[in-house]
């Protein structure tokens, strides 16, 4: 029962039970989305977390992390929003990888103050990785002709119907060596002197959950009912807490050239998708 209906039933005949509320985060992390599925960013999760942080008989709030990672930026939103709450409510955070944390995943399972996963579990990928395709040698055997006009010499770089210019390629470079180095400070901040002295940290790799705990990514090998369980009494309960819908549910998309647009793009986010869970063998 959540916490606004418990309010207005006496004390007395309400269950001691404890229980926790769980918010899932799921999918690739990117702030757009399409009518094919739905990503992960603060916006999607937001009302979810609110909610959940809200209760206020709970003394703890379950995150529930199954992602690969993408956006670095909403990956710190998200942590830093739940962070922010947990602190405001005076909650304790634990976090339970199920198939993945990684990269923006792990990120985000840094907010947490406790992190579990399964043996089975990948964690890390510590990284910052940006991937495109070049086309344009395709633009001359289908006789096609690249025209570009802009007002400012670097207003168009790493165009992919154009040759790759080494001065595009280091700046984009430089940027990720900056948002690395972001990730690796939150790490640090995060999980302190939990981390091993291991040079291939903060390369990019990534570890099963048992190495994971070795590593001092994870706190313990467990899964959120039985730590539940364990931690607040067999009798203790878990509530999944989700984002709030219209009365209606969600519209149906209407059929339109916007439409059709968005399930082309949809059709290659969810193609980059499944290359990002297959990079860890999901």
């Amino acid at each position: 029962m959540s916490g606004f209906f418990k309010r207005f039933i006496p004390r007395r005949f309400r269950s001691n039970a404890v229980e926790i509320p769980v918010v899932r985060l799921q999918g690739m992390i990117m702030e757009a989305s399409s009518p094919l599925r739905q990503t992960l960013s603060l916006s999607s999760c937001a009302n979810a977390l609110e909610k959940a942080f809200s209760d206020k008989e709970a003394p703890a709030v379950a995150i529930a992390i199954n992602s690969p990672g993408g956006s670095p930026v909403q990956s710190r939103l998200i942590y830093r929003r739940i962070r922010d709450l947990a602190e405001e409510k005076h909650k304790r955070v634990l976090v339970f990888v199920e198939d993945v944390a990684a990269s923006g995943g792990y990120m985000i399972a840094c907010a947490g103050d406790e992190i579990f996963a399964d043996p089975s579990s990948v964690v890390g990928s510590i990284g910052v990785v940006s991937s495109s395709f070049g086309f344009p040698e395709l633009l001359k055997k289908i006789g096609v002709e690249r025209r570009v006009y802009t007002a400012g010499k670097n207003k168009v770089s790493l165009d992919p119907f154009q040759p790759e210019k080494k001065a595009d390629v280091d700046h984009l470079k430089a940027l990720q060596l900056e948002i690395h180095e972001t990730f690796i400070n939150l790490v640090k901040e995060s999980r302190g002197s939990k981390l091993v002295d291991d040079p291939d940290l903060f390369t990019g790799m990534f570890w099963t959950g048992k190495k994971g705990k070795e590593l001092g990514l994870v706190d313990e090998l467990s899964d959120l009912r039985s730590l539940v369980k364990q931690r607040y009494g067999r009798d203790a309960k878990m509530r999944l807490v989700s984002a709030s819908r219209s009365l209606l549910g969600r519209k149906t998309p209407a059929i339109s050239a916007g439409f059709v647009s968005s399930t082309v793009d949809g059709l290659i986010q969810s193609a980059e998708e499944r290359a990002l869970w297959q990079r860890y063998g999901l």
